[in-house]
């Protein structure tokens, strides 16, 4: 009997053994184009390769940067340390950096099937849960955009902190929630997004954890408090910082209505893109009022009636209501209702809400397929199936992220109106010269979304590095507000509306760009004026203030 036992066990470790080296191989082998990948120009640039003080590594000033600026419009210090030691043991080269990212996802994967086997004795569903993490499409984008180190190392951190819940759980002391809150305070200056993970915490006391059983509710609610703390304090840093960056958009721009609307509907697209994960882009553009009554009317009643089903199992089925709440959780911080950037929803702000969808899955299937072996070999075989497609769709997934043109032109290929996908394509066109493509998809740009001046910058600027100035005056004119008569009352112009740091920035460019081009129209006197209003707004604009000495100096030798 002994020696069964003993045989068992070694069994046992062997099986484990091999889950671990399977889903390292099939991680890698679904990633591996993104090694040879490049960085892109969007957000690649503000958080590596333009960013002094991540290329001039590690350096005392580059740490003291990291924990006291904001870094790409966000604070995030660990992750902007992460890129700092990068650039100092690899450079500029993206296919370390990507590298970096490709180990965080298989370690996160690992620890996954880890902690859930740990906490449910369950090893085949925690293996296919796992799997199912390490393989689904919607997360390339986390893994391959060198930028969304955030995503990957902020999960790192947060299945450490799950991996030290699970100790103090079972042996409660003072030092082994110390670590976990060390850990989840980690994962939060890796990306906010953690700051549901209180709630999470509580899920999985419920299940499968069953300390609800065992102790006082009110304990429970105890514990999570120093979490919240972190939570809301950092969470309240996150909106401060992207309120002063000009991303956190307005209730006069978004009205609650759009964001519910939207936040309703994202949801169940989540849930589509989950089984049929097809079309998938770097960005889907803001339906803002566009959404018809009735899918808001049905997405909503989707998730009601899938929340009731969820708690009227919760007794028999307890993983259904604590996979789906994991879902809806993990996602409010992006679902919307606080509407940070342009988007719509995202595929990297599935890395860590699908986990509990895919609880549910792999629990589900793993109950179907107890009460017979015939099932068991069906749903077996059909799990491999679905793993090796997810597998294939996510390696081609990967090559999209190539460089900016495939990226970008499959964007605006699969996402319909997808005005910034065309912006963006037009500007990678046009750092390779290609000016005349980049016009054209510039207009296709303005076609969806006339109004745009970020777009009408960029088409400007293709036009004047194109050489064709006439066109450049004419499109600059047109977006900028003209300047008073009399030079001495520019500050009567009312630029209020640059308060906000990239407006600002846009605004500024672009009258140094019309300056450039109606300097070489040979008006040296409008040139000048924007040069100086250039200045005005932005006092430390090296660029207008070297085009402004250069004009006098022309001036001076005319004479």
């Amino acid at each position: 009997m002994y020696f069964v036992k003993q045989m068992d066990k070694t069994t046992n470790k062997y099986r484990v053994h091999l889950i671990y080296i399977s889903l390292v191989i099939i991680t890698y082998t679904a990633f591996a184009p993104i090694l040879s990948n490049g960085f892109i120009s969007f957000d690649d640039d503000a958080y590596i390769y333009h960013n002094k003080n991540i290329t001039t590594g590690l350096t005392f000033e580059n740490i003291v940067w990291a924990f006291s600026n904001v870094h790409a419009n966000n604070y995030h210090p660990l992750t902007s340390l992460s890129h700092i030691l990068d650039c100092q043991l690899f450079k500029l080269n993206p296919g370390a950096h990507h590298a970096i990212n490709l180990i965080f996802h298989i370690a996160n994967t690992l620890l996954l099937f880890t902690i859930l086997s740990r906490m449910t004795k369950r090893v085949w569903a925690s293996a296919f849960v796992a799997a199912l993490f390490a393989l689904h499409p919607l997360h390339v984008e986390s893994v391959a955009w060198a930028s969304e180190r955030k995503d990957v190392l902020s999960t790192f951190f947060l299945m450490l902190a799950v991996w030290a819940y699970i100790s103090y759980t079972e042996r409660p002391g003072a030092g082994r929630y110390l670590l976990t809150l060390v850990l989840f305070a980690a994962g939060l200056l890796s990306k906010q997004m953690l700051v549901m993970v209180p709630i999470i915490l509580l899920l999985l006391d419920y299940w499968p954890l069953e300390r609800f059983k065992k102790t006082k509710f009110s304990r429970l609610i105890l514990e999570k408090i120093p979490f919240l703390v972190l939570s809301v304090g950092l969470g309240i840093v996150t909106v401060i910082v992207q309120q002063r960056m000009g991303l956190l958009k307005t209730f006069s721009n978004y009205p609650f209505q759009w964001r519910i609307g939207n936040a309703i509907v994202s949801y169940i697209i989540y849930i589509e893109k989950m089984f049929w994960p097809v079309n998938l882009a770097i960005f889907y553009p803001h339906p803002k009022g566009s959404l018809a009554f009735w899918r808001i009317a049905v997405s909503l009643f989707i998730l009601l009636f899938i929340t009731f089903l969820a708690i009227w199992k919760i007794r028999r089925r307890p993983y259904i209501a604590v996979g789906w709440l994991w879902f809806l959780a993990a996602l409010v911080p992006v679902i919307g209702i606080v509407q940070v950037g342009l988007q719509s929803w995202a595929d990297r702000y599935t890395y860590i809400p699908y986990i509990g969808l895919f609880i549910v899955i792999s629990w589900g299937v793993c109950d179907l397929g107890a009460r017979s072996l015939y099932r068991k070999i069906f749903f077996s075989i059909a799990a491999c199936i679905i793993l090796l497609s997810l597998g294939v769709k996510t390696f081609i997934q990967t090559l999209y992220w190539q460089n900016n043109i495939m990226l970008y032109s499959h964007a605006a290929e699969v996402v319909e109106n997808n005005w910034w996908a065309y912006n963006f394509l037009g500007k990678a066109l046009a750092s390779e010269g290609e000016f005349g493509e980049a016009i054209l998809e510039f207009e296709k740009s303005l076609e969806i979304y006339p109004q745009n001046i970020t777009v009408k910058y960029e088409m400007g600027k293709a036009f004047l590095e194109a050489g064709d100035v006439n066109d450049a005056v004419k499109l600059y004119q047109q977006m900028l507000p003209g300047l008073p008569d009399n030079p001495n009352e520019a500050k009567s112009i009312d630029i209020s509306d640059y308060d906000n740091p990239v407006l600002k920035d846009l605004y500024v460019n672009a009258n140094i760009n019309l300056a450039t081009a109606l300097a070489r129209q040979g008006d040296t006197v409008q040139a000048a004026r924007r040069f100086e209003e250039a200045l005005r707004v932005a006092p430390d604009a090296e660029a207008a203030r070297k085009g402004l000495e250069d004009l006098k100096k022309q001036t001076k030798e005319a004479k």
